[in-house]
């Protein structure tokens, strides 16, 4: 019985909490590829594991977006304990590739009893929150994308997070945020 790798876990982790289904899993070499569907998008996605202290450079980003044109998949993601160079971060982005920083947790941070529930509001959710306080987004309070919480659900600068807070003596209490870079 072969023991899961971090990067594994934290593919396992990125899975469930964005609700993705994984279609194939297979080790290749010194890499784990998940071939997943995500049902909200409708879209096919690949996660690479790399399980490497070293840098991950632009080669292994161009490398995984080549396999997404060849195999028609939308998104990429990869999960390295290792650092990107500069070079792959832009590469990446160009191409709708996620890299998971090295601090991404490999567990369900929305376990913790201090963590409230995060959700991305649907675009119909949002007219609706923004026509009832008659306000742009760029006028709600902010949170990073590079927030642990905001990565672990996937959102995106431009989304608009509903957070939900209970307190014993508030009772139920949600809070928004907008997603910027």
């Amino acid at each position: 019985m072969s023991e899961e790798s971090l990067e594994e876990l934290k593919a396992d982790v990125i899975i469930k909490l964005r609700k993705y289904k994984i279609v194939k899993k297979e080790k290749v070499k010194d890499k784990v590829k998940y071939l997943i569907k995500i049902p909200k998008e409708k879209q096919k996605a690949l996660i690479w594991c790399i399980p490497e202290e070293g840098t991950v450079g632009i080669a292994i980003v161009k490398n995984l977006h080549k396999i997404m044109e060849e195999k028609n998949i939308e998104k990429g993601i990869i999960i390295t304990t290792g650092k990107y160079t500069h070079a792959a971060r832009v590469e990446a982005k160009k191409n709708n590739i996620e890299l998971l920083p090295k601090i991404f947790p490999a567990f369900n941070i929305f376990k913790h009893e201090l963590v409230p529930k995060h959700e991305i509001l649907t675009l119909k959710e949002r007219e609706q929150m923004l026509a009832q306080y008659k306000i742009q987004p760029y006028q709600l309070p902010q949170i990073k994308g590079s927030d642990p919480t905001v990565k672990a659900i996937g959102a995106k600068p431009g989304d608009i997070l509903r957070i939900i807070r209970e307190s014993p003596t508030a009772g139920t209490h949600i809070a928004y945020r907008y997603v910027v870079q």
